[in-house]
């Protein structure tokens, strides 16, 4: 025993409880080396290989959390590969024989915005609230008329992995060279007037109402009236009318941007 300042110590018991605790240390340290050796989860071999040639990006276009979750959706046949935009063509063959298939090559695409509203399309009210579409959504599907248009609130941007879109005269839009057509903007989209094109396509149709002329005038200056000149007056029989709403067949389109020219509410863009 030893005195301090009138206490006694006794370091005999001292010692004993160090001791105590230093071989529950010991324990603990070798049942948690135990349980992780037990308790882990084995990778599969084949997704691991094919994460590395994925692009990296966890964008979330191919419907899916991340490019882990879609590596292993791709190994158990629960996703297609071309469900990823991202990845080039080259590493989608590299994955396709790691994972015992053929690679089918699609065609490249891009992301537009099919609407050509924004400040031309009439409000039913002043949206004070929270950003975001999404938001806006709750309250009556959004402040725009038009059932279809954009409502310019940015979520698409948001998911954007390249910075690709911005907000021009309330409506978003896709620049396209910085596109990779991952999809992300698409599946936040509340309104679903973002869609893929052929990355050749010359134009394309900035609307997707498919109300009659009369409804369309009422919710929209720059909305597609479904007036047929764009048919009429391609030579090439590229443009047909499907309930009310132009369709591009792009494998006929020559680029000649006729429809462009001639189409009174100037809702055929230019890419």
């Amino acid at each position: 025993m030893y005195s301090l300042l009138g206490a006694t110590i006794k370091w005999l018991s001292v010692l004993t409880v160090l001791g105590i605790i230093a071989a529950l240390a010991i324990v603990f340290s070798v049942l948690i080396l135990i349980v992780s050796k037990v308790c882990k989860i084995k990778e599969d071999e084949k997704v691991l290989r094919i994460l590395e040639h994925l692009a990296g990006s966890n964008c979330g276009g191919c419907g899916k959390s991340g490019c882990a979750a879609f590596a292993k959706a791709l190994v158990s046949g629960e996703a297609d590969l071309n469900d990823c935009h991202v990845t080039d063509a080259e590493a989608k063959k590299l994955i396709s024989a790691i994972n015992g298939k053929q690679y089918i090559e699609t065609e490249p695409t891009t992301a537009v915005v099919r609407c050509n509203g924004g400040k031309y399309c009439f409000d039913r009210y002043r949206y004070l609230g929270n950003p975001g579409c999404e938001n806006q959504m709750y309250l009556l599907g959004g402040q725009k008329t038009c059932p279809t248009g954009c409502l310019g609130g940015g979520s698409c941007i948001q998911v954007c992995p390249e910075g690709a879109i911005t907000i021009e005269d309330d409506v978003a839009v896709i620049d396209r060279p910085l596109c990779v057509s991952c999809g992300a903007c698409i599946n936040k989209c509340p309104k679903n007037c973002i869609e893929r094109i052929p990355l050749r396509a010359p134009v394309y149709i900035a609307c997707t109402t498919h109300c009659k002329g009369k409804d369309v005038t009422t919710a929209c200056q720059k909305g597609c009236i479904a007036c047929g000149i764009c048919v009429k007056k391609c030579e090439y029989g590229a443009i047909t009318m499907v309930d009310n709403l132009p369709v591009i067949d792009y494998n006929k389109c020559t680029g000649c941007k006729v429809c462009v020219e001639r189409c009174p509410r100037k809702c055929i863009h230019i890419l």
